[in-house]
């Protein structure tokens, strides 16, 4: 009789458990999925018009990992996992994170306004900061320049915030 009990109450459990597992596997298969498609989407639109490659490259790759975190988290909320935790300790990891990376990310950013908005391209002459030279690439993090010389790495928070001469 006993046996019988145990039996019956695996059953249940199971009949409770399995349903929702099979419902939060499928919630992050899709937004798994939606990442990565989403992230071949960008990166067809750029090859198609012409657009920084590298620049896009990285916009596909946020979309992917953010489509990915948000269906994990999803997922396990719906599977009955208390998620509000992992939530605030996400947002608190992303502060503390942003913070220390605060020159990086301004870097970052700044480089992919330059290479939206091209102030100047590849081969112009330009003078920053005291350096004067051709600009020889334009990466995310800097910008670099060619004198006579010397190479010189330009952070691109420092080309989007100050003055850029560019000589023809």
């Amino acid at each position: 009789m006993n046996i019988e009990l145990i039996i019956n109450s695996i059953y249940e459990s199971t009949a409770e458990f399995l349903p929702n597992l099979v419902f939060s596997i499928l919630i992050f298969l899709f937004f798994w999925m939606s990442g990565v498609f989403s992230q071949f989407l960008i990166i067809r639109i750029a090859d198609k018009r012409g657009l920084n490659k590298q620049l896009l490259l990285l916009i596909g790759r946020i979309a992917k990992i953010g489509l990915i975190v948000f269906g994990l988290i999803t997922s396990l909320g719906t599977f009955g996992i208390n998620v509000s935790a992992l939530v605030a300790g996400l947002g608190l990891t992303g502060f503390a994170l942003g913070f220390a990376l605060k020159d990086v990310v301004s870097n970052l950013i700044a480089g992919s306004i330059i290479l939206l908005h091209r102030p100047f391209k590849i081969n112009d002459k330009i003078s920053i900061v005291g350096h004067e030279g051709k600009v020889i690439k334009i990466d995310l993090r800097y910008t670099t320049i060619e004198s006579e010389d010397k190479k010189v790495l330009v952070p691109n928070s420092i080309l989007f915030t100050k003055e850029i001469i560019i000589m023809n």
